[in-house]
């Protein structure tokens, strides 16, 4: 029995050296594939790392844009002359000041009346109206200290005593378009021998306040109606 058993262990040990590399043999066969399969699982891994941070860009919020303040004319002036580079004017007192101040006055008042001249010139020398007498395209009527105005008209009723309505026809030229413009107004004259009859063309000068609507005054008969 004893020999039995002995045979038996002999048997088993040298069956179990020869196990042993089929068991090695075979993990090795199943790490082939698993060396293999590594770098694609890898490879797989790197794409899904990248993925994140290129989605991640765009949810980024943006930055709003600053508004853009608005500045007053007056600041924009003073920044310009803290930023010139020029010399500083030397320090004047405020008389100087002042006396600058009233020469550049001076200065754009002739510049005005030269262009005001012009342009009385270019609207025309001769000016006044054949029908009324005031100069035409807006010329100013050169009127002496203690003399009124002098119109001519044309008039249209004479049935009150010592009064006659005169009709004063303008005609003129606008300032801009050129266009032709005729205006026609009324005035109350004192007619103190009652001369002038309806369609007489009469000269009449300004006067005193001679009642509630007269500030006119016959001077003389131009031309009798037919």
């Amino acid at each position: 029995m004893q020999d039995e058993e002995k045979q038996s262990e002999n048997a088993a040990e040298q069956q179990a050296p020869e196990e042993t590399p089929a068991a090695e043999e075979t993990p090795a066969a199943d790490e082939t594939p698993a060396v293999e399969e590594t770098p694609a699982a890898e490879g797989a891994e790197e794409p899904a790392a990248e993925q994140p941070a290129e989605a991640a860009a765009p949810e980024a919020p943006a930055e709003p844009a600053k508004p853009v303040e608005k500045v007053s004319p007056k600041v924009r002036r003073k920044t310009a002359r803290s930023r010139a580079d020029g010399e500083a004017r030397p320090q004047r007192s405020p008389e100087q000041r002042a006396q600058e101040r009233i020469d550049v006055r001076r200065r754009k008042a002739a510049e005005r009346s030269r262009w005001r001249a012009k342009q009385k010139e270019k609207k025309g020398r001769d000016g006044a109206s054949t029908v009324s007498g005031k100069p035409q395209d807006g010329a100013e009527e050169a009127v002496q200290p203690g003399r009124g105005k002098d119109r001519q008209g044309v008039v249209v009723s004479s049935k009150p005593d010592k009064t006659i309505v005169v009709r004063i026809d303008t005609i003129r030229r606008h300032r801009v378009y050129g266009k032709v413009i005729r205006n026609s107004g009324t005035l109350h004259v004192h007619d103190e021998t009652n001369q002038a009859g309806e369609g007489d063309k009469v000269r009449v000068v300004e006067a005193r306040p001679l009642s509630r609507t007269k500030r006119w005054r016959l001077v003389e008969v131009l031309e009798k109606a037919r």
